[in-house]
């Protein structure tokens, strides 16, 4: 009598829950499904018949509540969610590109799309074909101080993105998990977790050509490698 609800919002387009025996799927519109980090909305999805129990008008949960979405907000995501499957693919390609050349030059780079993924064969299976992989990755930059010192690079030399915890941007988004999300566990709870002190979660982006982003996200991941491990390097942004 379980039901098997799906939070999808990490990979709209990717993947088809409800194809694969999931009863419910949620997503958070505010990431990649608006794409803008401007609005905040959410949607329940499922069959016919769980849409229809939660707007019955005597029992139902969303007549009950009342989580009726803003008309703006509604009108909004009426005019993006048409080139959300493009935005999505661009995601992808960069995301992909991005972890194959961090790999490349000797980066602890964790992404679905790379081979050795212990899931890729999986994601593979599951996944819509002609979408990718999706627009998340991770790096480990070996400290939660040398992580610090990436970011802040990538954000105040470059421009490459934002420092931010959240995620589905049109500009990339940079977070350490360790001092955000996930900063109130332990190191034990971190390691059960999986999660490295110098764990960077990137959101990639769309903006700017990928092969100028990847020129900015090269030189910060060298000018990283270059310090002894352990340590901290500097770093002075220029006004």
């Amino acid at each position: 009598g379980l039901q098997l609800v799906v939070d999808n919002t990490f990979t709209p387009c990717l993947m088809s829950p409800l194809h694969w025996g999931a009863d419910v799927v949620v997503h958070s519109l505010t990431k990649f499904i608006s794409g803008a980090s401007d609005i905040v909305a959410g949607a329940v999805c499922g069959r016919d018949a769980f849409v229809s129990s939660l707007m019955d008008l005597h029992v139902g949960t969303f007549m009950l509540l009342g989580p009726t979405m803003d008309p703006k907000v509604a009108s909004e995501l009426s005019l993006r969610i048409p080139h959300l499957g493009l935005r999505m693919r661009e995601h992808s390609r960069r995301a992909q590109y991005f972890a194959e050349r961090l790999q490349q030059l000797g980066g602890q780079v964790a992404y679905p799309g790379l081979p050795h993924h212990p899931q890729h064969a999986l994601f593979a299976k599951l996944a819509n074909p002609g979408y990718g992989f999706g627009g998340m990755l991770t790096l480990d930059a070996g400290s939660l101080e040398r992580a610090k010192f990436l970011m802040e690079r990538l954000q105040n030399k470059h421009g490459f993105g934002l420092l931010a915890v959240s995620l589905g941007y049109f500009d990339t988004l940079l977070s350490a998990s360790a001092s955000s999300t996930s900063s109130e566990l332990s190191d034990d709870e971190l390691a059960k977790a999986g999660i490295s002190r110098g764990l960077v979660r990137m959101s990639v982006g769309i903006t700017g050509s990928m092969e100028q982003r990847w020129r900015q996200l090269e030189e910060s991941f060298l000018a990283l490698q270059s310090a002894p491990a352990g340590s901290r390097p500097t770093f002075k942004a220029q006004m």
